[in-house]
């Protein structure tokens, strides 16, 4: 759980997806972060930094993007702006996974931004994609198509 000033995030290994929320509200400057892990837990520490770490690299250099947590409420993907967000801070990894489960479609700008643009200004950044349905396979193959 995060609680940022005014925004509150909560995520759970029982919920099926993850939630956001604004309190207008709330005065509150700074911010806290809580994390709980099971005691019994047969998770190997080592296995899960390797998922992200590469090859004698010690940092963490892989990073897995779950798409559809850009998306809030009906918004559909379709802008740079949006696919701008999405981009933040990701130049420090030489791997990216951009994940696309339950994400319905994309726009071509928003496909564009990331797969070319982004693409074309970190070379030295691989980037992938899993779980993409048709449309969105197709507006993504449409954006490596082009190398400009």
């Amino acid at each position: 759980m995060i609680i940022s000033d005014k925004v509150y995030f909560s995520l759970t290994r029982e919920d099926e997806f993850d939630w956001i929320f604004d309190d207008e509200e709330d005065t509150e400057k700074g911010t806290i972060i809580s994390m709980e892990l099971a005691k019994n837990s047969r998770a190997n520490l080592k296995k899960v930094f390797d998922c992200f770490t590469s090859g004698g690299d010690a940092g963490f250099s892989k990073t897995v993007i779950p798409v559809s947590r850009a998306q809030y409420g009906d918004d559909k993907l379709v802008s740079r702006s949006q696919a701008k967000r999405v981009l933040v801070r990701i130049e420090r990894f030489k791997y990216v996974l951009f994940d696309f489960e339950n994400v319905e479609s994309i726009g071509q700008a928003f496909a564009d931004e990331i797969f070319r643009v982004f693409r074309n200004k970190n070379p030295n950044t691989h980037l992938e994609f899993v779980n993409a349905n048709s449309q969105v396979q197709g507006m993504v193959e449409r954006a490596l198509q082009n190398k400009d």
